[in-house]
């Protein structure tokens, strides 16, 4: 059953846009909801998923700095084993892009806390962003003349009723690919601003600032190595 938070989202600084100075840190978020046990579960779920992209970064040699908010920095660095949560079945981690192996068991492991801890928006979320990355792996693929199947995950958790094909047109005329992750994010701000459950007070209002966090700190971190 959901709580209601009411210091905890009415004590939240607010945000700005994308591109704007992050009011907070990911690390303090997590700071704020030590003591609430379901709530803490649900951001760490997203913020989570920002460390993941901060070890693809690290590992494909764009960033030699990492700041991980969940994982331990050697974790990103890839010098230490993943947490089991994350660590893929053997038999699967050799037949896929070990990178693609890491983010199919954080997507179910993302599942299996909205799952556990009753949060409707992070399962919602999980069926958006495994769809829509599943929509450009695939576009990607054909265009170089590649397998789609070989590069989606977690094909079974991803929403069957979005249509990608405008978001994926507009991606794909960006006159760069900064511009073109724009594009995307500003689609996944707008989708978390229709699903947030403002002023409901409830986890989901709390999960949903925690993705738009991860967002804007996204953001300035790319403006700031700019």
């Amino acid at each position: 059953m959901a709580q209601r938070n009411y210091y905890l989202v009415s004590a939240l600084p607010s945000l700005g846009d994308l591109g704007a100075v992050p009011p907070m840190t990911l690390a303090d978020l997590r700071e704020h909801a030590q003591d609430h046990p379901r709530p803490r579960a649900i951001i760490d779920a997203f913020l989570l998923g920002d460390d993941l992209a901060q070890r693809d970064a690290f590992l494909a040699g764009e960033t030699q700095e990492v700041a991980p908010t969940v994982l331990t920095p050697g974790q990103v660095r890839d010098e230490e084993p993943m947490p089991a949560p994350l660590a893929p079945e053997e038999e699967a981690a050799a037949a896929r892009i070990a990178a693609d192996t890491v983010w199919a068991a954080y997507f179910r492991h993302v599942a299996a806390v909205a799952a556990r801890e009753g949060s409707p928006l992070l399962a919602a979320w999980v069926d958006h962003e495994v769809a829509l990355r599943n929509a450009l792996a695939t576009a990607r693929a054909r265009a170089l003349g590649l397998e789609p199947a070989d590069y989606v995950v977690a094909a079974e958790l991803a929403a069957t009723d979005g249509d990608f094909e405008p978001l994926l047109n507009d991606w794909a005329a960006s006159a760069n690919p900064l511009e073109g992750l724009k594009v995307l994010d500003r689609a996944r701000w707008q989708w978390l601003t229709e699903n947030e459950a403002w002023f409901s007070f409830g986890d989901d209002e709390l999960a949903a600032y925690a993705a738009k966090l991860m967002l804007v700190v996204r953001w300035h971190r790319l403006s700031q190595a700019t």
